[in-house]
């Protein structure tokens, strides 16, 4: 579930969005953000320890409570299911807007100190698509549904930044070339759960996972659990 973001952060984002596209997510925008609004320069401080990082995040953040609100409000019942994945990844991004400032956190997130927040933030996307959509797994298939789109969102993305061909129609196609691919994989999983010669290997490789189970209510700083065997 993608954390709250704090108000006063919104407010923050807001004004330093404008000087983003020309600063990226730079102290310089900060600070200029922080003087557009109504908020002194320590008060931005003290809800962005972090500075434009944190509103960074929260700008990420920003973007999925949008599309998740989006996704209530799609026809989506008549959808294959590979075609409402397709469509929440496409929602994630027409709600983005603004294009620059996804480019310049894809340039900040890239950077090696900052690349595990990155990491996290595509991984909270991912959760947040597939709890949308009604994803009900409490398993090791938790983790792998999230990790597969957390690489299918993150090329997505890479790819619809150079995009620049009609009502992104390109960047559509690339999706659904990526889902394909996921698809295609999921189908060798079963042929080699159903194919005698590596049927045995697949059985102890699911007695060994079967233990992995979905992250729980509480503690919320694990990333998993372990079940106890009998």
């Amino acid at each position: 579930m993608t954390p709250q973001t704090d108000p006063r952060q919104i407010e923050l984002l807001d004004a330093v969005l404008p000087h983003v596209a020309f600063d990226g997510w730079t102290e310089a925008a900060f600070k200029a953000g922080a003087d557009d609004s109504d908020m002194t320069l320590e008060a931005a401080r003290d809800a962005c320890p972090r500075g434009a990082v944190d509103l960074a995040v929260a700008f990420h953040r920003q973007g999925d409570a949008a599309m998740v609100a989006a996704l209530k409000d799609a026809e989506l019942a008549e959808m294959r299911f590979r075609d409402k994945v397709a469509n929440a990844i496409w929602l994630r991004l027409e709600v983005a807007q603004d294009k620059e400032a996804v480019r310049r956190g894809s340039v900040l997130f890239a950077l090696p100190h900052m690349a595990p927040e990155g990491s996290k933030l595509i991984w909270e996307t991912a959760d947040a698509i597939w709890t949308a959509l009604g994803d009900t797994s409490d398993d090791v298939n938790w983790y792998t549904k999230r990790a597969t789109l957390s690489a299918v969102y993150g090329s997505v993305v890479l790819y619809w930044l150079g995009d620049d061909s009609l009502d992104g129609q390109a960047t559509r196609s690339f999706i659904d070339r990526r889902i394909e691919n996921v698809m295609q994989f999921e189908t060798f999983k079963s042929a080699i759960k159903s194919n005698p010669l590596t049927k045995p290997f697949a059985s102890v490789l699911g007695q060994l996972t079967s233990r992995i189970k979905a992250p729980g209510e509480a503690p919320t700083d694990v990333p998993g659990r372990w079940s106890r065997g009998g």
